[in-house]
Parts: structure tokens; sequence; C-alpha cells
């Protein structure tokens, strides 16, 4: 009886040292499922973005025609990218930069008047969808927001609020568009929370800052 019962101890507690054995192994599963992909630092500086801004629909322009302030108006752009001002239906703006709008409408006007100057200065910015900056996930406010030149990732940061309680920070990235869908990792935490300003980076036109929740 002794006997029997001394070796089911010893069996329970090889079990036991098994299962002990094994929880650090299942641990370090968990733990690198719940950190989710690798992805290489986003560059910290972008030093090729020549950068000029394009209109984008919903942007406000105000039109000015020299020596016509009858053809002069504030006018928004349509959801269609057009805009319509006097003599000028249907004139496509989307995706052009403000120069570009002028020559256009220089031409459209010269069927009706002499030697037209137009000068087209945008109010409201908003841009073309294709360049402006999106945040999603766990920041505070997350928007669309329109890409200046030089936007680093502490501007975006500042521009949505910050992070929330359950942002997983340094496990954010970045989805470049203009590098073909390229993803690149970046360390909000470290930036925000630390004040590691080696943590900000330069932001590109149609950037994609995804931002995760935290498991822990």
């Amino acid at each position: 009886m002794f006997h029997e019962s001394h070796g089911c101890g010893n069996a329970t507690a090889i079990r036991r040292l098994r299962l002990s054995q094994l929880i650090p192994f299942f641990l370090a599963l968990v733990l690198a499922a719940c950190a989710g992909p690798q992805y290489a630092p986003a560059p910290a500086s972008l030093s090729n973005v020549d950068y000029n801004y394009h209109i984008g629909p919903t942007d406000v322009v105000n039109v000015i025609v020299w020596r016509n302030p009858e053809l002069s108006m504030t006018v928004p752009v349509r959801p269609d990218g057009n805009i319509t001002t006097p003599l000028v239906d249907d004139l496509p703006a989307i995706g052009k930069t403000p120069s570009e709008l002028e020559r256009d409408m220089e031409k459209a006007l010269a069927k009706y008047i002499r030697d037209p100057v137009v000068t087209i200065i945008v109010t409201n910015f908003v841009g073309p969808t294709k360049e402006q900056v999106r945040v999603i996930g766990e920041a505070a406010k997350p928007q669309i927001l329109p890409y200046r030149k030089d936007m680093t990732l502490l501007d975006v940061m500042i521009a949505v609020g910050g992070l929330t309680d359950f942002a997983d920070g340094n496990a954010a990235h970045i989805f470049r568009v203009s590098d073909g869908g390229k993803n690149y990792s970046v360390r909000l935490r470290d930036l925000l929370k630390r004040g590691d300003i080696s943590a900000n980076v330069d932001m590109r036109p149609g950037d994609i800052l995804i931002i995760p929740q935290s498991w822990f």
C-alpha cells in the first residue's frame, strides 16, 4: 500500500514538473502572437520629398480675375472634383496645383474676355485623397489629416490628441503608399511618453498610421 501511494506521488510530481517546464514555452508563444509582425524602422528623414500642394475635393478656392470683379468669387471644390464659376462650368480642379488651375481657367475665360489673368488662392485645405494622412486605431481622435510639407510623426500625434490608455504605442506602424504599400515600425510610446525625439520620423503624403491595442 505504501509503495503504491509513493509511486502515485512520484507520477504526480513528474506531471507537475513537466507542466512547469511547459508554461514558459506556451507563454513565449502567446507573447510572440500578441507582438504581431515585425517591421523595419521608419526612415527618420525623407530629404527626397518634393511636395507641391494639390487641390482636393471640398477644398475652398478664391478665384480672382484681374479687372473683372464680377467673375471673381470664392467657390468650393465639389465632391466630383470640379468647380463652377461665371462663364466656366465644370472645370476640373482636383489633383491640380493652384498654378495649374489658374492656367486652365485663363484658357476657359479666353473665349469670353481678352487676356484674362486669374489668381487662385486656396483658403480651406483638405487635399486629394491619395495625399491625405490617415490615423486609425488607438489614437485619442482618429482622423484624416491634410499632408503638409515637412510633416512629422510628432505633428500627426499632436493633431490626433495622442494615444489612448489602451494603445500599444511601440507596436504602431506606418503603411506607406508611396513605397508600394511597405510597412515601417514607429515608437509612439517612446516619442510621446518618454520624450525620445529620436523616435520622431518624417511623414509622406498618403501615409496610414496604424496604432494597435495593447494586450496587457
